[in-house]
């Protein structure tokens, strides 16, 4: 009786295949789904409304793990691969609020209680403009 993967000499479905399959089935799951909503925003239309900015938030990826190097010129320099994304949501005038996902230096210049007009199209930020 063996309790390893199986390779399929002896008849049974090598586990090698099922993993590769659910791998496969990820991948093509995740870059169906991103083109599927990046065809339904090419084909919204873009709108623009007044809108007002009324939270921000970022989101922190990766590993937090730091890497101490040790290096003449920069002495102690602490290095990590996290990646940050921002988002920021605004009410519509008519209550309606919609989030999205914004640049850096977007995110920086937008301050809760901003006032303006909102550009969008479909889930896509196109940008705000203070007023």
């Amino acid at each position: 009786m063996s309790f390893g993967a199986t390779w399929g000499s002896d008849g049974g479905f090598p586990l090698m295949t099922i993993l590769i399959a659910v791998f496969a089935a990820i991948l093509i799951g995740v870059v169906g789904r991103g083109l599927y909503v990046w065809f339904r925003n090419n084909n919204s239309p873009q709108e623009t409304a007044e809108a007002r900015v009324v939270s921000k938030r970022m989101k922190v990826s990766g590993h937090g793990g730091h890497v101490m190097t040790r290096n003449v010129a920069t002495m102690n320099t602490v290095s990590s691969s996290t990646y940050t994304r921002y988002f920021v949501t605004f009410e519509l005038e008519n209550g309606k609020r919609l989030e999205f996902g914004v640049k850096d230096p977007e995110y920086g210049m937008l301050a809760e209680g901003d006032h303006g007009r909102l550009s969008y199209q479909g889930t896509r930020y196109l940008g705000f403009e203070r007023v």
